[in-house]
């Protein structure tokens, strides 16, 4: 089998890829408790959630696109950068995320993604990474340790849905010289 570097090409994201990104996140919302977004968006509410990811700086996202003659241009997943919390002592922690095509997991386009996106965090003041996962979710914790995450608490039951509570485990990366 190719590796996702042979499969996949990483770029920006654009307000072209809106519709399919809407999609991609749409079945996390529908299917999973991955995210605690309970109802689906529609294109023109991301929109804001997409120009929050500047091409510069240190909030980027970037997509995953299919290389693959029959299927080229999918787009296969997407990774981003955004603010940790909104005062300014804040600024350089970022909290990270990917999310895969369900029909592309396995196929090692997270750990791609995750290579360009910390690769771009690289270039930014940025001192830490912050993730958050939906507990179970073992292939995202594997994901985080593998980019040097290590686990630094769980907030039990945070979250509902699905008629159930969930709880929330916090990862931290080091960022910048020295990391």
């Amino acid at each position: 089998m190719a590796s996702a570097a042979t499969e996949a090409q990483v770029r920006p994201g654009t307000e072209g890829d809106l519709a399919s990104l809407t999609e991609l996140y749409n079945h996390y919302v529908r299917e999973t408790a991955i995210t605690f977004d309970t109802e689906p968006f529609t294109p023109e509410q991301r929109l804001p959630w997409l120009r929050s990811h500047p091409e510069d700086g240190p909030y980027p996202l970037l997509v995953a696109c299919d290389v693959r003659k029959e299927t080229k241009n999918r787009i296969l997943g997407y990774a981003t950068s955004s603010a940790f919390r909104p005062k300014p002592a804040y600024s350089t922690s970022v909290e990270v995320t990917v999310y895969v095509s369900p029909d592309a997991a396995g196929r090692g386009i997270g750990t791609l993604l995750y290579d360009r996106l910390f690769e771009a965090l690289a270039k930014e003041d940025v001192h830490r990474a912050y993730a958050g996962i939906a507990l179970p979710n073992e292939p995202s914790i594997r994901l985080h340790t593998r980019f040097g995450f290590r686990h630094i608490g769980t907030y039990g039951e945070v979250g509902r849905k699905f008629g159930r509570y969930w709880d929330v485990a916090w990862y931290e990366k080091r960022l910048g010289p020295g990391a």
